[in-house]
């Protein structure tokens, strides 16, 4: 999945906030670190899954909750714009 694709699965995934998610892009360095952050780690989850990269079952779950982690901080900048 190209970064372009996993935006489009962000704002898939915060429907209805795909405006808030583009202006915090553009003037949030650290909201677009998190996004960047949250890509790298899909990623690495996305290779392991697949048989590409070898990794334990804790680290995948780690990898997991990590993720899950920089998805609830997201959701928070996300709402805190928007009031």
């Amino acid at each position: 999945m190209t970064l372009e694709h996993l935006d489009h699965a962000l704002e898939q995934e915060f429907a209805g906030h795909a405006e808030t998610i583009h202006r915090l892009k553009v003037a949030d360095a650290h909201f677009r670190g998190l996004l960047e952050l949250n890509h790298q780690i899909w990623r690495e989850i996305h290779n392991i899954e697949n048989g590409v990269t070898p990794a334990s079952d804790d680290y995948l779950t780690s990898l997991r909750k990590q993720r899950l982690s920089i998805l609830d901080d997201i959701a928070k900048i996300i709402a805190a714009a928007e009031t």
